[in-house]
């Protein structure tokens, strides 16, 4: 199963809403970029290591980064999707990407349907 940023931002925001919590997501956040960082210190050999599975691990804590991040813009009513795109149609501007963002969705799609 796929999930859209918009069907996340909108389970997100039912699962927060009403409970005035931006602080505390955010404090979440940042605890989750942490572990990020530990799984990836020991990746590089930085931190030891025992048996762990350490691709699980960094696909989870990117998973919760992912997962506040979303829910703080969902929860101050911020469309993703669309500041996704228009940010990077003016980094690919800036630094003369080769293409941007929403001709690479629009050439895959058109890629998928004819083929």
């Amino acid at each position: 199963m796929k999930v859209t940023i918009e069907e996340l931002e909108a389970y997100l925001l039912d699962h927060y809403s009403g409970d005035g919590i931006d602080q505390s997501l955010f404090m979440k956040l940042v605890e989750e970029i942490g572990e990020v960082a530990e799984v990836l210190n020991k990746r590089a050999g930085r931190k030891p290591s025992g048996s762990e599975d350490l691709q699980a691990q960094l696909g989870n804590e990117l998973a919760d980064v992912i997962h506040y991040a979303v829910a703080i813009a969902a929860l101050n009513g911020l469309d993703m999707n669309e500041i996704m795109i228009e940010k990077d149609r003016a980094a690919s501007v800036k630094y003369n990407h080769r293409t941007n963002l929403e001709r690479f969705i629009m050439d895959k799609r058109s890629k998928t349907s004819d083929g």
